[in-house]
């Protein structure tokens, strides 16, 4: 029986899929818990440590101390543990990216950098303080605040004059100083217009394998860019997948990350392929559900099967699939969803799941990254998958209490 040291959030959407997926293949997990202050884990494996993921140089000594026997591999479930986990397999010899390679993915400033040294489509952009207005301003309006380190559109802003600026700026660097240790400063760039679409993959000897391209209906053109629609196959010409299939290989091979599952986000327009960033990880929260519609697997299990050597799927189905990330629609304390049977009853609706619980404090973003849960559809054509999913949708009735202002 392999054995797999797996970083796993305290609190994250794809645990159990992780854990269930290990359970089928017959691998024997090492879990290595995120320490998040009181919160114990609650995905019921018990972890052999938990140590602080946003701290990598005091948490690689804990853990190689904590392992008693050797793994095969190490893999972190989600973007917190990425930093770790290329330390982890670095000092322990083990095969995969290095964590200079991943420190390049995950960094939004250093992947705009890596664009601009090889030649790939990138909008202007600066670093900057965020009391510095002028240099700000430099790329031209409209543009976008970023938090270079944070994910799910937390701490990403459009400011389309200098007074939205100014009050992006001082935003996003409060949600950013909330969310991590060391205050990096922000990523200003203008505004990419287009459509947005979303593209899993397989890196194996730097060569992509193309697991599923998303198309991404709903408009994302800000102020804040909440994701709510991915859908598969994709309805952009095939000649244009092809070009987008092609910039994210060599962005990844650029950047050394030559290995593993990578979601990447992408605008298209008129001039072509414009890369917005690029996870070294599987599809975020529960969305990669889909591919075990459309490939047979889930995201979850196919990242453990490329860890592993082990076969991964040959041919994806003739089937569309989609899922709505549930948007949250103001700050507030979730008290339940109403309508899910009807919801689960509309034709090509596949399963809904509420993954927010009753009395937690929800936010959409930019200053939350989470959803209320997720509706999977599964289809003739992409376009049915993608009406189901809407109708659903209007089904539910979200109760969200408004927070009292002072």
């Amino acid at each position: 029986m392999p054995r797999l040291l797996l970083l796993l959030p305290a609190a994250g959407y794809t645990n159990r899929d992780f854990i269930a997926a290990a359970a089928r293949l017959d691998i024997e997990l090492v879990a290595c818990a995120d320490y998040c202050h009181k919160l114990a884990p609650g995905w019921g494996l018990p972890p052999l440590m938990s140590v602080a993921f946003d701290q990598p140089d005091v948490a690689l000594p804990q853990v190689l101390q904590a392992l008693d026997r050797p793994v095969a591999a190490v893999l972190a479930a989600d973007d917190h543990g990425l930093a770790l986990a290329a330390r982890l397999r670095a000092a322990l010899g083990l095969p995969g990216n290095q964590p200079e390679a991943v420190a390049t993915l995950v960094d939004k400033l250093r992947f705009r950098q890596l664009q601009q040294a090889i030649g790939l489509s990138h909008p202007a952009f600066a670093s900057v303080a965020a009391d510095d207005l002028e240099a700000a301003a430099a790329p031209g309006f409209p543009l976008v605040v970023k938090a270079r380190r944070l994910t799910g559109s937390r701490g990403v802003l459009r400011a389309d004059d200098i007074g939205q600026l100014a009050q992006a700026l001082q935003q996003v660097q409060r949600i950013q100083s909330r969310a991590q240790r060391n205050a990096d400063e922000l990523l200003v760039e203008a505004f990419i217009p287009g459509v947005e679409v979303a593209l899993d993959g397989v890196l194996e000897q730097g060569r992509l394998r193309v697991l599923a391209v998303f198309d991404k209906p709903d408009p994302l053109d800000g102020p804040a860019f909440e994701e709510t629609l991915l859908v598969t196959p994709s309805r952009l010409p095939a000649a244009m997948q092809n070009e987008l299939a092609r910039a994210v290989e060599q962005a990844c091979v650029s950047a050394g990350v030559s290995e593993g599952v990578i979601h990447a986000e992408a605008r298209i327009n008129e001039s072509g392929v414009w890369l917005l960033e690029i996870a070294p990880r599987g599809i975020g929260g529960l969305c990669g559900r889909v591919l075990d519609t459309t490939l047979g697997m889930g995201s979850a299990e196919i990242v453990l099967r490329h860890a592993l050597g082990l076969p991964l799927p040959e041919q994806q189905r003739d089937t569309a699939a989609g899922v709505m990330m549930i948007p949250i629609p103001a700050n507030g304390i979730f008290h339940g969803v109403d309508g899910l049977d009807a919801a689960r009853a509309v034709t090509d609706i596949s399963g809904i799941e509420i993954t927010a619980h009753p009395g937690q404090l929800v936010a959409p973003p930019p200053e939350g990254s989470g959803y209320l849960g997720f509706i999977f559809s599964h289809a003739a054509t992409p376009a049915d998958a993608e009406a189901a999913l809407r109708t659903a949708h209007a089904t539910l009735m979200l109760n969200i209490q408004p927070l009292l202002r002072p």
